[in-house]
C-alpha cells in the first residue's frame, strides 16, 4: 500500500516556508522535504501537529492508495523525425497523437517571438539618461510582483522557471555569465545570480568570488546542482579531441566564451598551465555568450569543440569530454530570503520531482540543491 500526501500543497496555500513549518512541529526542513516527496511517513504524533499547524484534518494530508506503477518507466515511442537523427541523452517531449505516443526533440533555440510586457520608446542612449528607458506596457503592472529576476548561464535554470510557474511564481532569467551576474546583484538589479567561478589557488567554488564582492553576511549562497564541465565535440569525436592540450593544434578550431564567464577562465587557467598561448589557438577569438550557444556552434560545424556543461552537449547529442565537476550556486541577498517569491523557489530546489527532472535532463548532480553553502 502507498501513502499519498497533500502536505505540499496544502503549505503552499497557508503560505508556509518548509523551514517555517519544520520549526513549527519539531523536524527538519530535510523531513518537510522528504515528507512531500513521499520517501518519508510521519508517526501519528507528527502528522497530528501538521494537522493541527495547517488547520486540517489528518486525513485531509495523508491517503493511503493501492500500490501504483513506479514513476520512471521505459516505454515505445515514435521519433518524430527532423533534420537530425535523435540521439541517447537527448531531452523530449511526449504527446499522445491518436494511438500513437510521439516523441519531438525540442529546439533548444527559441525561434518565434519572445515573450514580452512591453516595447521600448526611449532606449535611453544619451549620457544623462543611460541605463534608463521609456516603455509603452501591453497590460497592467500590478502582476509583475510575481516575478523573481535571475541572471546566470546554466540551461538548467529553465527547469526550476518551470516548477515554480507551477507554484504561481514566474521566473525572468536573463542569460549573464557568472561574474556579470554577480555584478548585476550588487548593483540590485535582479533578485538571485547563478555563478559557476572555481578559485584557482584554493578549489573552491564561488565564495572567493563573492566574498571579494560583497560585504560580510550581505549574501546567501544557496546550492543549486553539481554539474560536469568538460570539452563538447561532434558526435563521434571526428577530430579525435582528447584534452585541451589538443586545442593548440593547426586542425582544430574551438569556440570561446566571453571574458568573465567560467568557462573561458577555466579554458585560460588551463593554457597558462600548458604553455599554450592564447593567440595559438584557433577560435579563441570566437566568442558565444552561453552554454548552449557554444555548443550549437560546434554541431553546425563552426567550431570542433568548445568548453561548456554534459547538459549543453547532451542537449545537440553531441559527445563530452568530462574535465571536471563543479558546483553552481545561486547567491541572493539576505534581506530578499523572506520575499515569498524566494521562499517558494528555495522550497522548489528540495522538491523531489524538481530534482528528478533536472537530474534526467543534465546530468546534474543535485543532492546540494537548496542547502545553504554561506
Amino acid at each position: 500500500m502507498n501513502v499519498r500526501n497533500n502536505l505540499a500543497d496544502l503549505r503552499l496555500k497557508r503560505g508556509l516556508a518548509a523551514a517555517e513549518l519544520a520549526s513549527q512541529i519539531g523536524v527538519t526542513r530535510q523531513t518537510v522535504y522528504a515528507m512531500e516527496a513521499g520517501s518519508y511517513v510521519p508517526n501519528t504524533l507528527v502528522a497530528l501537529r501538521i494537522a493541527q499547524v495547517l488547520g486540517v484534518k489528518v486525513e485531509d494530508l495523508f491517503r493511503i492508495e493501492d500500490e501504483a506503477p513506479p514513476a520512471h518507466f521505459a516505454g515505445n515511442v515514435d521519433i518524430l523525425p527532423g533534420e537530425q537523427e535523435a540521439q541517447p541523452g537527448q531531452p523530449v517531449q511526449l504527446c499522445r497523437v491518436g494511438k500513437r505516443l510521439v516523441a519531438a526533440c525540442p529546439e533548444p533555440a527559441a525561434w518565434n517571438l519572445p515573450p514580452a510586457d512591453a516595447v521600448l520608446i526611449d532606449a535611453g542612449r544619451s549620457a544623462k539618461s543611460k541605463g534608463k528607458a521609456t516603455v509603452q506596457l501591453f497590460e497592467d503592472e500590478k502582476e509583475l510582483g510575481k516575478r523573481l529576476l535571475v541572471a546566470g548561464c546554466d540551461p538548467g535554470i529553465s527547469v526550476l522557471s518551470r516548477h515554480l510557474q507551477r507554484a504561481g511564481i514566474e521566473l525572468v532569467a536573463v542569460s549573464r555569465n557568472s561574474s556579470q551576474s554577480l555584478d548585476l546583484l550588487k548593483q540590485g538589479l535582479v533578485h538571485v545570480a547563478g555563478t559557476h567561478l572555481r578559485d584557482d589557488a584554493s578549489g573552491e567554488s564561488n565564495l572567493p568570488a563573492v566574498r571579494q564582492r560583497f560585504a560580510n553576511h550581505a549574501v546567501a549562497v544557496i546550492g543549486f546542482a553539481l554539474w560536469e564541465e568538460g570539452i563538447v565535440v561532434g558526435r563521434g569525436n571526428p577530430k579525435g579531441i582528447r584534452e585541451i592540450a589538443d586545442f593548440a593544434r593547426k586542425d582544430v578550431t574551438i569556440v570561446n566564451r566571453e571574458p568573465g564567464a567560467g568557462c573561458r577562465l577555466m579554458l585560460d587557467s588551463h593554457l597558462d598551465r600548458l604553455g599554450i598561448a592564447a593567440h595559438s589557438v584557433r577560435g579563441y577569438g570566437q566568442i558565444a555568450l552561453g552554454h548552449l550557444p557554444a555548443a550549437w556552434h560546434v554541431l553546425t560545424g563552426k567550431a570542433d569543440c568548445c568548453i561548456a556543461t554534459k547538459a549543453a552537449a547532451r542537449v545537440f547529442g553531441l559527445d563530452f569530454i568530462p574535465l571536471l565537476s563543479e558546483r553552481y550556486d545561486l547567491v541572493i541577498r539576505k534581506a530578499d530570503l523572506n520575499v515569498p517569491g524566494v521562499q517558494v523557489l528555495l522550497d522548489t530546489l528540495g522538491r523531489a520531482a524538481f530534482r528528478r527532472e533536472l537530474e534526467g535532463l543534465g546530468g546534474y548532480d543535485t543532492r546540494s540543491a537548496g542547502e545553504r553553502v554561506s
